[in-house]
């Protein structure tokens, strides 16, 4: 983004240019009467059913994120409110991938979509929406051990390798997700693309790193409960957002179990209710479990298998030798002697080389445009590692410059050249770039011929770390993958222009308590002109209920929605909940909680 918007806060404002391209405007004035009531219906629900089954003062939280039961929230409200915390908040236009979603949390800012849920998906979404995301994640960020969790899980899954597959996968995730809230779809389209979706599932291979972190990530952030199997309440967002599931779930159709390290043998459906869910007894059992996991990683196991894993994301990882040099590329090829360990690795294409993650001046992806390849291990005959060489032995080795030397590695590498210069590091030996220098395997394999120019050699034992990403991403200007796919934008006819018009003069007569004796005619027009609406009528019914405008009207209105509720079954629950919120006021249970 060219003209970047940190809100103020010094969260956003720290966002690296990498994690910017995904940022949209929110540009509010987009959100429509129905919208704006959309959120007011799934707030209210939301209030009254989660006040006894949600982990926390649910209407405290609200308040503490910057967010409001009457009004779709505005970033600027929210950054205001969450920079309190030590958190931020920025839009995106829907799915973004998961490493990039998990990269934010490490940050401390949360990802929230830009658009909201259309009316005929307002118990469930299957794509992220305002609700799900702001609803359902900011307003419990004011938990110190929740949101520790989140920012630890999303610095893990920064790190974690991904497969080609995932990529795919989440591609399907975000087409399928974009068409069922699009307007008008037909139903072979939709049909096709949850048809591919079960494709691409059925045939990932072995889970990625990323794939089984996604898994931590769903049944606790998204889907999680907290305190006992036999009383369990909700904490992850996906509960909370969805008036339908955050009821469904607390029944004894879904099973409860508890949250271990086993929860990554659970695989998930996005475009399903869940089957069953896992209950902590504590935030720190999240973070006991998640690290559990994260000592499996290649970011802390490095060596062979590590390697491999980044060859087969066939996306641009970083592998840090024992030295601390970490080179960066797309890996695409290494050598492993008899005992399994690695004796070289290889990138194909623009690699980078850093230490601390900082690129090393002279050693960017210009430079390195066509790959980068070294040895991995110890010379022969030599106990000491060459990374701990001090001078004596550099000296030695005639590892000086302007010097022509040979060095032979245990793995039978041999490195022939002029020595051009030696990098350290905090007293380490770092890299060693040689001029008119050959470098062949034991059985005579070329690895680099003098014409090829300067041979840069990096120095380390072993390789300690590999990791998903760039080391120094701005300086890599890591541009990460975009989906082509867009939401979908509205454009709205006149008729449904008109049905905003009613929605919106509803909503000035309920806050300026004012005009009253409009209602039976905008009831009329609705009912008329829009039959398909429920919504709208329930607006109406709440104002003449509470300000007792008609006695008439109002049992008009009742009537013909229980009319409707009987009528429609996909929206009987709804109505039903709407009718039981207008007798139950919302205003007075916050009343009751404060």
């Amino acid at each position: 983004m060219s003209d970047f918007n940190d809100f103020n806060n010094p969260r956003v404002a720290q966002l690296p240019k990498h994690l910017r391209q995904f940022i949209v405007d929110q540009n509010y004035a987009k959100y429509t009467p129905v919208d704006q009531a959309v959120w007011r219906y799934v707030m209210r629900q939301n209030y009254s059913y989660l006040k006894d089954v949600a982990y926390y003062p649910y209407i405290k939280g609200l308040q503490r994120a910057g967010l409001s039961i009457e009004y779709i929230p505005d970033l600027q409200t929210m950054n205001d409110n969450l920079g309190k915390l030590g958190w931020g908040a920025v839009t995106v236009d829907g799915f973004i991938p998961p490493a990039a979603f998990m990269e934010y949390q490490a940050y401390h800012v949360l990802v929230i979509a830009a658009d909201i849920r259309q009316i005929n998906h307002i118990e469930y979404t299957p794509a992220p929406d305002i609700i799900h995301e702001s609803a359902g994640h900011a307003p419990i960020i004011a938990d110190a051990d929740y949101n520790s969790y989140l920012s630890y899980i999303g610095s893990i899954g920064a790190k974690a390798m991904f497969s080609a597959k995932d990529f795919e996968l989440y591609e399907a995730i975000r087409a399928l997700s974009i068409l069922k809230e699009a307007l008008d779809v037909p139903e072979f389209e939709i049909t096709k693309a949850e048809e591919q979706l079960q494709e691409i599932s059925a045939n990932m291979g072995e889970p990625s790193e990323m794939a089984l972190l996604s898994r931590l990530h769903w049944w606790t952030v998204e889907y999680g409960l907290i305190g006992s199997l036999t009383d369990p309440k909700i904490y992850g967002a996906g509960l909370l957002s969805s008036i339908g599931e955050s009821s469904s779930c607390m029944t004894e159709n879904v099973k409860k179990l508890p949250y271990t390290i086993d929860t990554l043998n659970y695989s998930y459906d996005i475009t399903k209710t869940q089957p069953q869910l896992f209950v902590t007894e504590t935030f720190q059992n999240l973070i006991d479990v998640l690290e559990q996991f994260a000592n499996t990683m290649a970011f802390r196991k490095g060596g062979t298998e590590s390697i491999r894993k980044a060859i087969d994301s066939k996306n641009p990882a970083t592998a840090v030798y024992s030295s601390g040099l970490q080179v960066t590329g797309v890996f695409s090829d290494m050598g492993v002697n008899n005992s399994g360990e690695l004796t070289f690795i290889k990138t194909t294409g623009p690699s980078a080389l850093s230490v601390a993650n900082i690129q090393l001046d002279g050693h960017g992806k210009l430079y390195h445009k066509d790959g980068f390849s070294s040895p991995v291990g110890k010379l022969k005959d030599k106990s000491l590692p060459l990374e701990n060489f001090g001078s004596d032995e550099l000296f030695a080795f005639g590892i000086i410059e302007g010097n022509t030397t040979e060095l032979i590695f245990e793995s039978g590498i041999q490195v022939n050249g002029v020595v051009k210069a030696v990098y350290k590091h905090e007293d380490q030996v770092i890299l060693i770039a040689f001029e008119d220098c050959t470098v062949k395997e034991q059985n005579g394999n070329i690895l680099f011929q003098p014409e090829w120019g300067t041979y840069d050699m990096a120095i380390g034992n072993t390789i300690v770390s590999v990791f998903n990403g760039a080391a120094d991403k701005d300086a890599y200007e890591e541009i990460t993958y975009i989906s082509e796919k867009q939401t979908e934008k509205v454009v709205y006819d006149e008729v449904t222009n008109q049905l905003h018009t009613i929605y919106r003069a509803v909503r000035l007569i309920r806050e300026e308590g004012a005009g009253e004796e409009r209602l039976p005619a905008l009831f009329e027009n609705l009912k008329t002109a829009y039959p398909q609406d429920w919504l709208c009528a329930l607006e109406i019914l709440e104002i003449a209920h509470y300000n007792q405008t008609g006695h008439n009207l109002e049992q008009e209105i009742r009537l013909y929605l229980e009319t409707k509720a009987a009528a429609e079954p996909q929206h009987q629950k709804l109505i039903q909940d709407g009718l039981h919120v207008i007798e139950n006021p919302v205003t007075q249970l916050i009343t009751e909680e404060d």
